[in-house]
């Protein structure tokens, strides 16, 4: 079965026919008046309506033609410019003995047809819809199951922002100024003149040599520029966008004529703005006027464990480069006028996707603008922090690149899931190793340590290849890296934690054992980003009394939450400024 083409229809003025006089037929009638439409209820005068119906015949809103279906129907109670054939109908009782008849009926006529419990029967489905202003998210099952995708819905609906559809409202005044704007720029470039056939009233663009790019220029750049805002900048900032907001932003990034146009008259054009003064750079770290390209860590999650130093560099950046796996809480913390490029990084584009942040940021550096490169973690943990920062002094910018700690999820994720590193009496080392090497090969597991705690960084997509490897399956290097040799094992009975998304408010815990963590992942599904844990020390404070036990949440730790709530500047900027949560 293929998937349903959906579709947002204007119904205004259309003609719904609504077959049938149960509760549906009503709620049909409701939903074709929500959109402009005008329903018709056939139905015997007999027929029991529900009152919220009748109130609306009443009312002259929905039209009953009290009486059985007709075939004529469909091609005499539309509209006269579509030569009055019906624009949809509605049979409200799918298992009854004429609905099939309707429903071919129709598909003769080209007449949408929806078909209660009878999705074989449709045309057409309905969607569960959330709407707010011009905002509209419709779910389908395709018919199989009405309440699920009501709930799909209602889920869907509880993640957003409030008040999106306002956003959304003045998202479309910003496109419409733009394009308004622009077309006003692209004339003056063009230097067309409207009724003016004797040259009075020229632009000082007149004399200039424009090329079809220096139009596509005009025309194109700030639509490819509102397109990256709606991309990047958190829902709840849109979603909260003031009138005030829109001319901001729109002077933010002003019109201005193409640079490559070769100018014979150089009177600047009445519609050209002069480019925006660079942004101050409060932050002691950033000094002015020169390049600067800050490599940072973001932490393993939760936006209260930055570091003050990477926070103020957020704050005081001209263009932010982040990791794909950067979590939205970070990202919201960004300035909404700062531009955000994020990773493109998928299986087989990696390092095209590595190498592309690189050239933004290099041609940033040359303009004079304060990079930061914001990566997940850490930058020198399994981040390529070292490979950027020899990238750029190759290119004779080494002096001009400043790398920021920050809080390793090696470390962290195990803090958060309640395994200590370290335990005196238990585990005296710590080895901290990656699932995945250069160009996703296999990478070597270490020996048996009764006193070793190993954490695997993204490891979990090669769960079963990282067991293998701890049971004394290792790589043979004579046989290049395709043959297997026995070597020591970790037991089957060892301790093992999974630990994923740690730190954020929907993290999970795995605890299990060697024996049975692939088989818990498989079963529980998996939720990434992730890593593994193995050693006694997960059992210090934990011993699982079945073969695994999966914890949702941060528990105790969820306190966390008080130190900041994701993506409040207000009340984490008040914690660095006091060090302490605020009451």
């Amino acid at each position: 079965m293929f998937p349903a083409l959906l579709t947002a229809s204007d119904c205004t003025s259309h003609v719904h026919l609504v077959i049938g006089s149960n509760p549906l037929a009503g709620a049909r009638c409701t939903k074709s008046l929500e959109v402009g439409a005008k329903p018709i209820l056939i139905a015997p005068e007999d027929s029991r309506l529900h009152y919220g119906l009748v109130s609306r015949i009443d009312a002259g809103e929905v039209r009953w033609i009290k009486r059985e279906f007709q075939d004529n129907d469909l091609t005499t109670l539309g509209r006269e410019e579509v030569d009055y054939v019906v624009d949809a109908v509605f049979v409200t009782k799918g298992r009854q003995a004429q609905s099939p008849y309707i429903s071919n009926l129709c598909r003769r006529l080209r007449i949408p047809v929806n078909v209660a419990d009878a999705p074989n029967l449709c045309t057409f489905t309905i969607l569960s819809t959330h709407s707010d202003g011009p905002l509209q998210i419709g779910v389908t099952t395709s018919g199989k199951g009405c309440k699920m995708a009501s709930r799909i819905r209602r889920e869907i609906s509880k993640a957003l922002p409030p008040n999106l559809g306002t956003g959304v409202e003045r998202l479309g005044i910003i496109r419409r100024r733009i394009w308004e704007e622009d077309h006003a720029a692209e004339m003056a470039v063009t230097g067309e003149l409207e009724d003016d056939d004797d040259g009075e009233g020229q632009t000082s663009a007149f004399n200039r040599l424009i090329t079809p790019e220096d139009v596509e220029a005009v025309r194109t750049r700030r639509m490819r520029w509102l397109a990256q805002i709606c991309e990047y900048w958190p829902l709840a900032r849109l979603a909260s966008l003031t009138d005030a907001d829109i001319d901001s932003v729109l002077k933010s990034y002003p019109t201005t004529l193409p640079s490559s146009a070769n100018t014979l008259n150089s009177s600047p054009s009445t519609h050209a703005t002069p480019p925006p003064p660079p942004l101050p750079l409060p932050s002691p770290l950033l000094p002015p006027r020169r390049g600067l390209i800050i490599l940072a860590g973001s932490g393993p999650g939760h936006p209260s464990l930055l570091t003050l130093a990477t926070l103020h560099a957020i704050r005081a950046a001209s263009l932010i480069l982040a990791d794909k796996l950067v979590p939205s809480g970070i990202l919201a913390l960004i300035p909404r006028r700062t531009p955000v490029e994020i990773a493109r990084k998928f299986p087989g584009n990696a390092d095209a996707a590595q190498d592309e942040l690189l050239r933004l940021g290099l041609s940033a550096l040359e303009q004079g603008k304060t990079v930061v490169r914001l990566k997940q973690g850490d930058p020198y943990l399994y981040g390529r922090g070292a490979e950027e920062l020899a990238w750029f002094r190759e290119r004779g910018w080494g002096e001009r690149v400043l790398v920021l700690p920050g809080v390793t999820s090696a470390l962290a994720g195990p803090l958060f899931a309640g395994v200590p590193a370290t335990h005196r009496g238990v585990a005296d080392q710590v080895v901290v190793l990656t699932g995945t090497g250069r160009k996703g090969a296999r990478t070597e597991s270490p020996a048996f340590g009764p006193t070793r705690t190993c954490v695997f960084l993204m490891a979990l997509h090669r769960l079963g290849e990282v067991v293998k490897g701890l049971a004394g399956q290792s790589l043979d290097s004579a046989s290049g890296g395709d043959g297997l040799e026995t070597k020591e094992r970790w037991p089957e009975q060892t301790p093992c934690a999974v630990i994923e998304r740690a730190s954020c408010p929907d993290q999970r815990v795995i605890r299990t054992t060697l024996e049975f963590v692939c088989a818990a992942v498989e079963e529980e599904g998996s939720r990434p980003p992730g890593l593994l844990v193995v050693g006694a020390a997960c059992e210090v404070l934990h011993k699982p009394k079945q073969r695994w036990v999966v914890e949702e949440g941060l528990g105790i730790n969820g306190n966390i939450e008080e130190l900041g709530r994701v993506g409040d500047w207000n009340s984490l900027q008040e914690i660095c400024q006091k060090g302490t949560a605020p009451e």
